[in-house]
């Protein structure tokens, strides 16, 4: 497995120091492209997490919204049965 694996090593060493320029010039064009593409989903993913970001932040407001109308309820009905209960005393 080892000399395989050191074989492959020596393979790959040479193949690459045979590469001619035109053949490099054409994979860094090549890797170029790839990474434009990869920065180009980034950014749109970016955009993505922004307008979910504006989203949860409009949900999270409704949610305190909601949340503090419930509480002043809660107090009010609370409110309501400690005076009845005073009351009728």
């Amino acid at each position: 497995m080892r000399t395989t694996y050191l074989h492959t090593l020596r393979v790959m060493r040479y193949k690459r120091s045979t590469w001619p320029d035109s053949r490099l010039d054409e994979f860094k064009s090549r890797v170029d492209e790839r990474f434009n593409s990869v920065e180009t989903r980034l950014t749109e993913l970016s955009d993505r997490v922004s307008e979910n970001n504006a989203r949860i932040d409009g949900l999270q407001h409704a949610i305190l919204i909601v949340g503090g109308g419930l509480f002043a309820a809660f107090i009010g009905l609370l409110a309501a049965i400690i005076g009845l209960i005073v009351t009728q005393l």
